[in-house]
């Protein structure tokens, strides 16, 4: 029984709760009494969790094994989602997200590593259309469940799908065993690998993790905040705006299907650039005066161009940096984007708080140049 059905599954699963909290914020915060930029706090400690486990994922698959991490990571991520539907109180949340954050770091490294050495790269743009499918039906049963209901059944709910996922990974261990044996994994262990230390000395490494981080900036603006966007700044209601949001997560999973068809005829780096591009596009739909429709275009524009970043970046560094490196830099990979979302989002709330919730896509835009000039860096350096 082939293995790949259950790493795309265990991805949906990864995407699930990353839209929940940015979805159904607007209706979460006048309940809770906070305030509309606390959520920033919420990302900023399930940023440092995921950091904290993405830095030390490399001691946990080599004592685990890549299975068994990501079992162990669905089971914490659904004690947070219950956890996060019984929180009466702001500072709840803040607990619950230590967990929340904890169990997606070590399994979202465990994982892209494995894919990217073993797979290719059309298997890494599709594992990653898989965690569009978990993000675009987090929103969509987050909306559902507080038609008549509450943003805590929404929660409760996708803590449920979660369980259940869970049990599917604990299923599937002996083949992930199975898979161990009969890999090369034991010859890597002897390869001379770099240290972190070393790895920042090679030249494109840096500019590499500069660009992962603010790709997050502007992955972690269009999804944590959109929904509080067309609330705020075009004045939809709360329940709408959190459907919305999925327009996102729509534009990723449908851009990431078929980035999986273009690697047969376009490079990484292409892929790269043309979605920089169309991020841009999208961010300019929604800084000009058009239509609430054209904002919802611009946001499913965001969508499609951030699908083929995130799969490509990580394919392509095996290639440029070594394979015996790649589960040490997939790590430091994993911890600069989620070091991005620990800072960029929160920076965002308080902007749109303090300053005004249209400047939303101007930030977009900034990140985004930011990152292309480190991706273009990187390319240069590789290259020489």
């Amino acid at each position: 029984m082939p293995l790949l059905p259950f790493i795309y599954l265990a991805f949906i699963s990864l995407g699930l709760p990353d839209s929940a909290l940015g979805s159904a914020w607007p209706a979460m915060y006048p309940n809770l009494g906070a305030g509309v930029s606390w959520a920033g706090f919420i990302f900023s400690i399930i940023s440092l969790g995921t950091i904290t486990s993405s830095v030390l994922s490399l001691d946990v698959v080599r004592r685990l094994g890549t299975g068994k991490t990501t079992a162990l990571s669905v089971a914490t991520s659904a004690c947070a989602l219950f956890g996060f539907s019984n929180c009466t109180a702001f500072w709840q949340l803040c607990l619950w997200a230590i967990p929340y954050g904890l169990g997606a770091g070590a399994v979202d490294a465990a994982l892209n590593s494995y894919v990217a050495i073993r797979y290719a790269s059309r298997h890494m743009s599709w594992l990653h259309c898989m965690w569009g499918v978990g993000a675009s039906v987090g929103p969509m049963v987050m909306s559902w469940r507080m038609t008549g209901g509450s943003w805590r059944d929404g929660y409760l709910t996708i803590g449920l799908i979660q369980m259940a996922i869970m049990v599917v990974m604990l299923i599937s261990l002996p083949l992930w065993q199975r898979d161990v044996v009969t890999t090369t994994d034991t010859k890597r262990e002897k390869t001379t690998r770099q240290s972190r230390r070393e790895l920042l000395r090679v030249p494109g490494v840096k500019e590499l993790l500069v660009g992962f981080f603010f790709y997050s900036a502007v992955e972690g603006a269009c999804g944590n905040w959109a929904s509080s966007y067309f609330h705020l700044a075009r004045g939809i209601d709360a329940q709408t705006a959190a459907g919305l949001a999925a327009a996102l997560f729509i534009g990723v999973t449908i851009g990431r299907a078929i980035s999986g068809f273009l690697t047969y005829r376009l490079s990484d780096k292409t892929l790269i650039r043309l979605g920089q591009t169309v991020i841009g596009v999208g961010a300019i739909l929604l800084l000009l005066p058009l239509p609430g429709s054209m904002g919802l275009a611009g946001l499913l524009l965001m969508g499609l161009g951030c699908a083929p970043i995130y799969p490509c970046i990580i394919h392509c560094a095996p290639g440029y940096f070594g394979e015996e490196n790649s589960l040490a830099l997939t790590g430091m990979q994993m911890a600069c984007a989620n070091a991005g979302m620990l800072v960029m989002p929160p920076l965002l709330g308080l902007i749109m708080q303090f300053l005004s919730p249209t400047l939303y896509p101007v930030y977009v835009i900034a990140a985004l140049a930011i990152m292309t000039v480190m991706t273009e860096t990187v390319n240069r350096k590789v290259e020489a």
